[in-house]
């Protein structure tokens, strides 16, 4: 059949078709057996309070998944996603005050004549850290009291306006609206229980000779109702007194302090009892363990700022304010600073070196991140609100990579001295690095300092208006605490007492401050 006839037939055949009705449905065939029901969907909503892991500052943790097994309750193999919705910071940009008292009202303000001063207590700047178990509390720490520098008829010293003053711990909470309240004081004692002061050590413990005054600039001595005389009524120091500036809080309730004298770092029970002591002076009965000789060459106001424990707490950390007058204060104008460890099992040392960004900066605060890691201050000592450069940062170092110089044995020209340390070539490192190419002959005699990331800065973040930043409280891996020394609110021109200002005005009186900063990578 050819190819036309064959398409005829086709259209021949479909148009038959079409002429055709329909055919009746056939009857509807069985219904299946009905499928399993589907799983339920569960979504939990739980509170969490103020101080929570998850969000410091409350909120809800939402939790969901399917319930596998249908019993309507989302259990914890069942949840396949979990989100925070987290409150807002509660602390603002401007901080939240310390609650203070006043220890003195009547002293003349040198600023305003005819006007009183507040010599507060306050005072809680000099350290702060972490409770170990109370995720809303920190302990902060205060120096020897309030102090100015004052040069009277025995030489330089301080004005001491409150000399009985005794350096403390205070515990602090962090309320849900962003207010602190103070819960409890410390006062720290001697071993047999009384008090200490904030006055001066004698030159056998480190001692610099700064003589104590008096709000009036008299000699304090042993016996105020008498003048001074160097053998029947001398000088008043005190060999257990304390320029607190480091604070660690431990887990067993005890605390260690480091400080600005010696430089010390002593152990506190839980009451502020002195349980322990180590320091740089060999003769000191009190002590459980040794620092290097070196570190007695401290420079005077500028000894261990800071002070941290690790996490196992089995060993301090120790960083000094700035470079140590060693072997003098030619070297002042430098930046290089000493990191100690002190292993609290044997007493073992080791030594690092940090590198400052500007000479003379101030290393006021230590925490520690992981064994080997920690966060510091960096700062100067400007007001921002008076000099726009003012610095105020925080470094991570790591001292994993950094040269121990404890471990470093005689070699030729690199000897370690008894006295003063590692030496190169005769010089001490604080005389090594003074020079514009010493950092080079560091490196080139195989020690490399501890290294550092920059972190913030605390002027960007919240326009840090004080001098001083000088505590940290580690909240979370991405939250820190800081906090200011107020001086007590005191401040000196001349000698002359005055009162601390923070504007040009005279209006806002300076005072403990926290602030708190979140989204940081620590």
């Amino acid at each position: 059949m050819n190819k036309n006839v064959l398409s005829a037939a086709v259209v021949a055949i479909f148009a038959l078709s079409s002429c055709v009705d329909d055919g009746e449905n056939g009857s509807n065939g069985m219904d299946g057996s009905n499928g399993n029901n589907g799983l339920n969907s569960l979504i939990n909503h739980q509170v969490l309070t103020h101080g929570s892991e998850q969000c410091f500052f409350g909120g809800t943790l939402i939790q969901s998944g399917l319930d596998n097994n249908s019993d309507n309750v989302l259990s914890d193999d069942e949840i396949t996603h979990t989100s925070t919705n987290c409150h807002a910071n509660t602390v603002s940009t401007s901080g939240s005050r310390l609650p203070y008292s006043v220890l003195s009202a009547d002293i003349d303000n040198g600023l305003l004549p005819g006007n009183k001063m507040e010599i507060r207590n306050g005072g809680y700047g000099s350290d702060m850290v972490a409770h170990p178990t109370n995720s809303n509390q920190f302990y902060a720490l205060t120096d020897r009291g309030p102090n100015a520098s004052f040069t009277g008829s025995l030489g330089t010293g301080k004005k001491f306006p409150t000399p009985d003053y005794t350096p403390r711990i205070g515990l602090f909470e962090l309320q849900a609206n962003g207010s602190v309240k103070r819960i409890k004081e410390i006062l720290l004692k001697r071993p047999d229980g009384t008090e200490i002061t904030g006055l001066p050590n004698t030159s056998a413990l480190g001692g610099t000779g700064e003589t104590p005054y008096d709000a009036d600039g008299n000699v304090i001595v042993e016996d105020m109702s008498q003048p001074y005389d160097e053998n029947t009524n001398p000088i008043k120091l005190d060999d257990s007194g304390l320029d607190g500036e480091g604070l660690v809080a431990l887990s067993d309730g005890t605390f260690w302090v480091s400080d600005e004298y010696g430089p010390h770092m002593v152990h506190f029970d839980a009451d502020g009892k002195e349980i322990g002591r180590i320091n740089a002076f060999a003769n000191d009965q009190r002590n459980t363990f040794t620092l290097p000789a070196e570190f007695a060459n401290r420079r005077a106001n500028r000894g261990m700022e800071g002070l941290a424990v690790t996490p196992d707490e089995k060993i301090l950390v120790g960083i000094m304010q700035s470079t140590m007058y060693n072997p003098s204060s030619a070297v002042k104008l430098n930046d290089m600073v000493r990191i100690v460890t002190v292993n609290l099992e044997d007493g073992s040392v080791s030594q690092y070196l940090y590198k400052q960004e500007i000479d003379q900066n101030s290393q006021s605060g230590i925490v520690a991140l992981s064994a080997t890691e920690f966060l510091v201050i960096e700062r100067d000592g400007k007001f921002y609100n008076q000099d726009a450069s003012a610095m105020k940062h925080l470094y991570k170092i790591d001292l994993s990579q950094a040269t121990d110089i404890e471990t470093i044995t005689d070699n030729g020209n690199i000897v370690q001295d008894d006295a003063l340390g590692l030496t190169i070539n005769g010089e001490t490192l604080e005389q090594v690095t003074v020079a514009d190419d010493g950092w080079s002959v560091i490196e080139n005699a195989g020690i490399t300092a501890v290294s550092k990331t920059f972190i913030t800065d605390l002027v960007a973040e919240v326009a840090y208006p004080h001098d001083k930043l000088e505590g940290l409280w580690l909240i979370n891996d991405s939250t820190i605490g800081v906090i200011n020394d107020d001086d007590f609110a005191t401040w000196s021109t001349g000698g002359v007492l005055e009162q601390k200002y923070l504007d040009a005005g005279f209006t806002n009186i300076d005072g403990n401050t926290l602030y708190i900063i979140e989204d940081l990578d620590l």
